[in-house]
């Protein structure tokens, strides 16, 4: 009874805690819940049916109509009721991630059959392979799909498609993509090429491509530079560098593809056909310097130099466009008998409308030299040696170089190609004959310099009787020019004496004229300074005595206005005091004005006593004590008043 309360107790607390542990236990077994999680889908597995059909279609591996087995129907993220855990078995599968810069390929497990003949299973309506049972009902096929995933989440039901997440179609800058497909009808009688089919987005929308009749094989198409959604089950890529023409060349198109063009070269060319731009063929008109996307597989370009070309037939010197890196000197053999070799160089040039016709001719430039400019100017120079001998050879080169290049010129008219110019570089004559004309000419040049020597001789000979005549004549001139040279001194003594004498003239006459000068302007100067000085006088007193006069004026009547001043003053002052006050007043005044002293400073009596004239004595000379030092005093007060200054 005790263990009752706690008991209850323990159900009260323990039950809801134990039901919040494992409620999803309690709900998957009470109540067939299913909660998906919003990262992952559902896949479902039915064990068995209670009421229906119970096996799935003969072929089949997807139940779409509730068949025991796997199901096609996923379950997204959420709740579910009713899918008991006896009945059915669900797995949870994380949802299917395509990469930025990805695609994800994608085969089907289950499906209809695929047509005879076809790699790739056609797109069906099924929301990017998330609605199994759409593609099911709607007919796709069983195999690789021709649609593709490109970049994103997808709720895949991984019972019936596996996906294989490869690489994005990449083509560079100054690059294109050659393409060969896997899929398609198959390439017509002769073709190398699948044709040109519009609308499939370069080759992204497969199922496009198809039912516009695309070809398997090799496309004429290319693709330029980007990045593509293609599917390498369907096609595979080939990245190649775009055809580059440089300034100064044309490139001549030969087509491997294309109707069959009609010869545009006219009836005087016989050795090709020329046809218009877009048939199979050369193309009458070549491609200018520049960049062009072109697929070498159904198209080659030759490139044709359009400036002046130089060929060398030396074995040591070779132009940048190695056109002539096979050609050697010339070796040729005279009428004498020499073997000889030299050097040949011929310009050529070839212009951009005769350019195809070359082409047709000879396939390439390589071909046209060593077919036709080769054995042309080769033989041409071997049998134009064999009809001189090898000094004459060597001393008209001039004439033959010209006769060269005229020869040669008319020889490639022929072939559309302009001669420039033919030009003869060194010429290396057999070493025995170059020895024997080296010593002739030693000889003659010997002979010559004898003869010089003999002419020198003579010519010394002369020069010194010559010299000797020459010498004589010097002291015969040197005797003639120090007469000369005597009467020229005498002559400049005399006009220098005469030259001197005019000099202290000119001088006296000068001196004389400027002191003239100097003392009639000193006395202009001092008349100029007494007048300026006596109107100076005149003036300043003129001014003293106007000064004088209007001072002497105003202290007149300052006086007058003081005195009338001071008799109105005295005369109030009498009436005011009366006659005998004022006068004593005044003299009060005048006393005190003037220091007059009415008493002595010192008063000296004689007393009656005994000191009385000894005290007067004393007194007296104390008085002129006191006077000296005050003399003494007022001469000692200037020096100290000039000292302190």
């Amino acid at each position: 009874m005790e263990n009752t309360p706690v008991l209850k107790w323990a159900l009260l607390i323990g039950l809801p805690i134990l039901c919040l542990i494992m409620y999803k236990v309690i709900l998957r077994i009470f109540f067939g819940v299913v909660i998906v999680p919003e990262d992952r889908i559902g896949l479902v597995t039915k064990k068995f049916v209670l009421f229906g059909k119970q096996e799935l279609p003969e072929g089949r591996i997807l139940a779409t109509q509730g068949e025991a087995g796997f199901q096609a129907q996923t379950l997204a993220p959420g709740v579910y009721f009713w899918k008991w855990m006896w009945q059915y078995a669900i797995t949870f599968q994380p949802f299917t991630i395509i990469p930025t810069g990805k695609i994800g390929l994608v085969l089907a497990k289950d499906g209809a059959e695929l047509p005879t003949g076809s790699i790739l299973a056609r797109k069906v309506s099924c929301d990017m392979f998330q609605d199994t049972v759409a593609f099911l009902e709607n007919g796709g096929c069983k195999g690789r799909q021709t649609g593709i995933m490109t970049p994103g989440s997808y709720r895949i039901n991984t019972f019936i498609f596996e996906v294989e997440i490869t690489d994005m179609v990449s083509i560079p800058e100054n690059a294109v993509g050659i393409v060969t497909t896997l899929e398609g009808k198959a390439l017509e009688v002769g073709a190398i090429a699948g044709k040109t089919i519009p609308q499939h987005n370069n080759f992204q929308d497969v199922d496009a491509f198809l039912e516009k009749g695309g070809y398997k094989g090799l496309q004429e198409q290319v693709i330029l530079a980007g990045s593509y959604f293609i599917n390498p089950w369907f096609a595979k890529m080939e990245i190649v560098r775009m055809t580059e023409i440089a300034i100064g060349h044309v490139g001549v198109v030969i087509s491997f593809v294309g109707s069959d063009g009609v010869d545009i070269s006219g009836v005087e060319f016989k050795h090709g056909n020329i046809v218009a731009k877009g048939t199979k063929g050369v193309w009458a008109e070549p491609l200018g310097p520049g960049k062009y996307p072109i697929n070498p597989y159904i198209m080659k370009v030759e490139l044709v130099p359009t400036t002046n070309l130089v060929l060398n037939w030396a074995s040591a010197r070779s132009e940048a466009h190695q056109l002539d890196k096979n050609l050697s000197t010339i070796t040729v053999r005279s009428k004498d008998g020499f073997t000889f070799n030299l050097d040949v160089s011929q310009i050529i040039h070839i212009p951009t409308t005769e350019a195809p016709k070359v082409i047709a001719r000879f396939g390439n430039m390589s071909n046209l030299v060593t077919q036709v400019l080769e054995p042309t100017i080769g033989n041409y120079f071997r049998n134009s040696a064999q009809g001189a001998d090898v000094i004459s050879f060597l001393t008209s080169r001039k004439e033959r170089q010209n006769a060269a290049k005229e020869h040669i010129g008319q020889v490639l008219d022929q072939y559309n190609v302009f001669g420039v110019d033919t030009l003869i570089g060194d010429i290396v004559p057999p070493e025995s004959l170059m020895k024997t004309l080296t010593d002739r000419k030693i000889a003659e040049e010997q002979k010559v310099t004898y003869e010089t020597q003999r002419q020198a001789q003579e010519t010394r000979q002369s020069l010194e009787k010559e010299t000797a005549v020459a010498e004589m004549q010097k002291e015969i001139v040197k005797a003639d020019q120090g007469v000369l040279i005597a009467e020229r001194i005498a002559d400049a003594s005399v006009k220098k004496a005469t030259g001197d004498a005019n000099s202290v003239r000119l001088q006296a006459t000068a001196e004389s004229d400027r002191m003239k000068l100097l003392a009639s302007g000193e006395a202009e100067k001092v008349r100029l300074l007494a007048k300026a000085d006596a109107d100076r006088t005149e003036w300043t007193a003129k001014a003293e005595a106007e000064k004088i006069s209007l001072t002497g004026k105003a202290e007149a009547e300052k006086i007058l206005a003081i005195g009338q001043s001071s008799a109105e003053s005295y005369k109030l002052a009498v009436e005011a005091m009366g006659g005998e006050n004022f006068t004593r007043l005044k003299v009060m005044e005048a006393i005190g004005n003037q220091h007059i002293r009415i008493m002595p400073d010192v008063l000296i009596g004689g007393g009656e006593g005994a000191n009385g004239p000894i005290s007067g004595l004393l007194g007296l000379k104390l008085l002129e004590e006191i006077s000296n030092k005050q003399t003494t005093i007022a001469n000692a007060s200037p020096s100290a008043d000039s000292e302190t200054k």
